[in-house]
């Protein structure tokens, strides 16, 4: 079942009035968390309704990121993988129930040469992760060729049974890769390239390192070992025959638009049945006997309120990455990170919770009333000695929410307009300003100049750190105009 066109117009022209204030949280987390950069794309009913990119393509060189700095996605690749597989499944040239050994005749007769196509696609297989000797993703050593992977494979077998446990593994995915180039008789990325990538027009996206583009990559970036330890730049290499777990790069745009592909009734690349395999349940995954995750056919199953999404992560040295997909509703949201620790996931499902903020109110409050301004009216980022709070125009209402705060939801709250200087806060159990009013005062342009939070001042960011920096009686008192004291 997919939304209707009446239901994705409404649903679109809701989150494209949101993109401003879905933008601008964005930078506010990206700066409250010290990321280096941050790219974000929204899509809603195939049309995209935000891009942008916020912070530095390299910290040390202060470079500027921009929407068309190239990122390395790291497991993002295993979606095309797997996407090239179901298109050659439907082509009647591989079966999911293949052995892998089938195509790989240097595994036959060796435990992994026994294991199936979708087995590995799923994680199923019990294949090594990345081998005894992994120092590829410390950049210590080369990424491994075809030789090394089917030697590593052979050499250490499975460290589990078939379907005895989810066992992610890099190795597994490497070695669907050479069975697409063993069954097309082409080089695994110049498949991509025609099966994929191509008939989406994705021209900055591609299976592994280009050289030739070395100019256009968003340095990927260490953390920081202990607080104020400044980070470093990490050197871009490739992924040799590992291409296929982990070797693509793409922008945000582009993978939104990719991911647009995947929604239900896009049947550029797949047609509804694949699809609708590849997101179908596979695997429960769990530590110490609690769930930690879901996984399909090469793709992260995520539930984020009521939506039931697909996509998948990355996590590359220097690049952290997210890409999910409401299949049925139509909305893609992507956010990349340039660096060790950046907190793609974290954004990525807070710009998912918004964009629900915005579909349906948390509660009902009373319409503004005859001649009120109009929501935009009130709206800003302010701050006190205790944080900041934005209060935002989320679905053509105004909200109350904390702009830094981990997890946006839980601080998010309806505000009533009571008149051009009143705001109140919906009545709701809890902490906060829960039912309080909220006064407002504007300067001579009408902007609004403070309001008042449980009590408490607020006042827009850029003043609040002008008279932080000034000597002043007393907090909510005007600067002290008098001169400072002699020195002593």
């Amino acid at each position: 079942m997919t939304a209707s066109p009446g239901e994705l117009a409404a649903q679109t022209a809701t989150v494209r009035a949101a993109a401003g204030y879905l933008r601008s949280w964005v930078a506010a987390q990206a700066a409250h968390r010290r990321v280096p950069g941050v790219q974000v794309a929204v899509r809603s009913g195939g049309e995209l309704v935000l891009s942008a990119a916020v912070g530095l393509a390299d910290e040390v060189a202060g470079t500027p990121l921009t929407r068309e700095h190239l990122f390395r996605i790291a497991s993002h690749s295993k979606t095309f993988t797997a996407t090239a597989v179901l298109q050659l499944v439907e082509a009647d040239r591989m079966r999911l129930d293949d052995p892998i050994g089938q195509h790989l005749p240097e595994l036959a007769g060796s435990p992994v040469g026994r294991v199936t196509v979708r087995e590995l696609l799923g994680h199923q297989a019990g294949v090594l992760r990345d081998g005894a000797d992994a120092d590829f993703w410390q950049l210590g050593t080369p990424f491994p060729d075809r030789a090394a992977v089917l030697a590593e494979v052979r050499r250490a077998g499975l460290v589990h049974a078939r379907n005895e446990h989810f066992k992610y593994s890099n190795l597994g995915y490497a070695l669907v890769g050479l069975a697409v180039e063993a069954v097309t008789g082409t080089s695994f990325a110049d498949h991509c390239r025609t099966a994929i990538l191509d008939p989406l027009g994705l021209t900055r996206t591609g299976t592994d390192l280009d050289p030739a583009r070395a100019g256009e990559y968003a340095s990927g970036h260490t953390g920081r070992l202990l607080g104020e330890d400044p980070r470093e730049v990490l050197a871009q290499v490739g992924t040799g025959a590992m291409a296929a777990a982990t070797g693509f790069f793409s922008t945000a745009e582009e993978l939104s638009a990719y991911g647009t592909a995947h929604v239900l009734g896009d049947e550029r690349l797949l047609t509804d049945d694949s699809k609708r395999l590849m997101q179908r349940l596979e695997s429960v995954v769990t530590a110490y006997g609690t769930e930690v995750g879901r996984y399909g056919l090469g793709l992260e199953l995520m539930t984020v309120g009521d939506r039931q999404l697909v996509g998948h992560s990355g996590g590359w040295p220097g690049h952290i990455t997210l890409t999910l997909v409401d299949p049925v509703a139509q909305l893609v949201v992507s956010v990349l990170t340039n660096a060790i620790d950046g907190p793609a996931h974290e954004l990525a499902v807070g710009l998912v919770k918004l964009v629900g903020v915005a579909l349906a109110p948390r509660t009902e409050v009373p319409p503004p009333p005859p001649g009120a301004p109009p929501a935009s009216a009130f709206t800003g980022r302010f701050a006190g000695l205790w944080g900041m709070v934005d209060v935002a125009e989320l679905g053509g209402r105004l909200v109350l929410l904390r702009p830094t705060a981990p997890d946006p939801l839980p601080t998010v709250e309806e505000l009533e307009v009571v008149d051009g200087e009143t705001l109140r806060v919906a009545p709701q159990p809890g902490f906060g300003a829960s039912g309080e009013r909220v006064p407002v005062e504007r300067d001579p342009s009408g902007r609004v100049a403070s309001l008042r939070l449980a009590g408490v001042t607020h006042l827009p960011v850029e003043e609040f750190r002008r008279r932080s920096a000034m000597t002043r009686p007393g907090w909510g008192q005007s600067p002290s105009t008098s001169p400072p004291p002699p020195s002593r």
